[in-house]
Formats: C-alpha cells, sequence, structure tokens
C-alpha cells in the first residue's frame, strides 16, 4: 500500500467527510425528507468540498514558495490563480 503524503491526510478527510453527507442527502431523497434537512446537507457537502479544494491549492502554493525550482508538477501563479478562482 502506498503511503500518502502527511498533507493529503486532511484533504482526505474532507472528501470522506463530504462523501458520507452525500449519502445522506440521497437517502433523504429516496426516503422523502424534509425539503429544509436536503438542503441544509447540500450546503455541508458544497462547504466541505469547497473546503477540500481550497486546501489542495493552498498546498500546491506553499509548495511552490517552498521550492519554485522543483518540476514535478509545474505550474504557474497564473494558473493557481485560476484554480482558485474556479472555487470561488
Amino acid at each position: 500500500m502506498a503511503r500518502q503524503p502527511a498533507d493529503t491526510k486532511p484533504v482526505l478527510n474532507r472528501l470522506r467527510r463530504a462523501q458520507g453527507q452525500l449519502g445522506a442527502v440521497i437517502a433523504a431523497v429516496e426516503n422523502g425528507g424534509s425539503c429544509r434537512d436536503v438542503v441544509i446537507q447540500l450546503a455541508a457537502v458544497s462547504s466541505a468540498l469547497d473546503k477540500a479544494g481550497f486546501q489542495i491549492i493552498a498546498t500546491a502554493m506553499q509548495k511552490c514558495l517552498d521550492d519554485p525550482d522543483d518540476t514535478t508538477d509545474p505550474m504557474t501563479v497564473e494558473e493557481l490563480e485560476k484554480l482558485f478562482m474556479t472555487l470561488a
């Protein structure tokens, strides 16, 4: 089993949380849950996904600052800004 970098653990935790919340949304819709409960859960899913995306971008930005000559995942500042703006 391949080890994940330490900075991926928080992202994976957020994504798993979102996955569980999405499962709750699906179950609520299938079982005729209240509109209020469905919307609240959808907002939670959306927030968790946004936070995971921002965390991924923040990690990439930090990597660029720490080692600007690293070419393993070459991203320009402009590309990072564009990714960031897709989540904003």
